[in-house]
């Protein structure tokens, strides 16, 4: 029996998509397993080509059909670009193909027809973290709407039945709860510690934000984090690990960017709309902020000066009443390089475990 679910944002909505498939579905054999579809859109930490990749930006994909594919562990992005996505297939028992929006929300309406044709999916859920899927699309507090949009205009198209779910409402940083909640269904599911236990080593490496803060309010962690090079603050509360059914149809209605990319063809389109509506691209911020690290030369790992550097930072922040940060903000916060992420991180565990509130960082 197999089971399909689309992550809506890519990124780390598609390790949550494992989460909940195991939390919703049960266990399963090794047949028995969903098949993501996700974008390859890893922040700049990882990829530092900006934008998603598509087909042509990978070697050893597996075709699924004529224009979806598989991303298998021995796949590899083709340089200078980056992705999780073949880590992920390696350490996780789903298959992961690529949802591919280079050919504008009417492209991707083909790839998901195609592949609902060829799995035949007992279930189809479409995933995501936050609730930014929820939103207008022109809220001043959105960050990264494109994404989310796409994937609900395609979604919105397909005649097969497709459920809309939530996951941690208002992690993501860009609706507030208080927002979100009129918009959201009945409750689907709260996550404990033992759902997401399997992606306990995922979250060890890889840089998703939201999922990781899903992950740490499943495991009990509340507070005040801290996240993003713009250090926006999430509250980690008891709202953090519950999943939410919400109407598809409606949030497709409200999504005014949703509705202006439904017919598109390319991906440069979509833009342009996004810029229309939203006032900005985040992939446009993306080739900003490439641009801005690319021109800065990447300086040597000193532990003692990152020890000093962390110290400010956590003193500076918990006046500001924040009690955790991730390792991604951290590396960012001290202009270290997304190579050095790792190096960070095995400092700061080995030197202070009992600040390690897996996967984030107390302060």
């Amino acid at each position: 029996m197999t089971r399909l679910i689309v992550a809506g944002g890519g990124g780390g909505d598609a390790v949550a998509a494992a989460v909940i498939d195991r939390a919703l579905y049960g266990h399963g054999t090794a047949d028995d397993r969903a098949v993501v579809l996700t974008y390859a859109w890893d922040r700049l930490l990882v990829d530092p080509v900006p934008g998603p990749r598509g087909a042509a930006d990978f070697t050893g994909l597996r075709t699924l059909t004529p224009s979806v594919y598989a991303v298998p562990k021995d796949a590899r992005p083709m340089a200078p670009a980056g992705s999780t996505l073949p880590r992920l297939a390696a350490e996780l028992p789903h298959t992961f193909a690529l949802l591919d929006p280079h050919h504008g929300v009417e492209g991707m309406v083909r790839q998901l027809e195609e592949l609902i044709e060829h799995l035949a999916p007992a279930s189809i859920d479409l995933l995501d973290v936050g609730g930014d899927i929820l939103a207008r699309g022109d809220e001043p507090t959105l960050r990264s709407p494109l994404g989310d949009a796409l994937s609900l205009a395609a979604c919105a198209q397909v005649t097969a039945e497709i459920r809309l779910l939530v996951a941690g409402p208002g992690l993501d940083g860009e609706i507030p709860v208080e927002v979100l909640r009129e918009r959201l269904g009945s409750v689907v599911h709260t996550l404990t510690a033992e759902d997401v236990a399997p992606i306990g080593p995922v979250m060890e490496w890889h840089p998703s934000e939201a999922t990781g803060m899903l992950t740490a309010t499943a495991r009990g962690v509340r507070g005040l984090c801290e996240v993003r090079d713009a250090g926006l603050t999430i509250p980690l509360t008891d709202d953090g690990p519950v999943v939410h059914e919400a109407d598809l149809d409606a949030a497709f209605r409200r999504n005014r960017l949703a509705g202006a990319i439904a017919d598109t063809t390319g991906l440069a389109e979509t833009e342009r709309h996004c810029r229309d509506i939203c006032g900005y691209s985040e992939i446009d911020y993306e080739r900003e902020k490439a641009a801005r690290s690319g021109s800065a030369p990447e300086g040597p790992f000193r532990p003692r000066a990152v020890l000093a550097g962390v110290a400010g930072f956590a003193e500076e922040a918990r006046a500001r009443g924040v009690s955790h940060t991730t390792f991604r903000h951290l590396t960012e916060a001290l202009s270290l390089s997304g190579v050095q992420r790792a190096d960070l991180r095995a400092l700061l565990i080995g030197t202070q475990p009992e600040r390690y509130d897996a996967p984030l960082w107390r302060l």
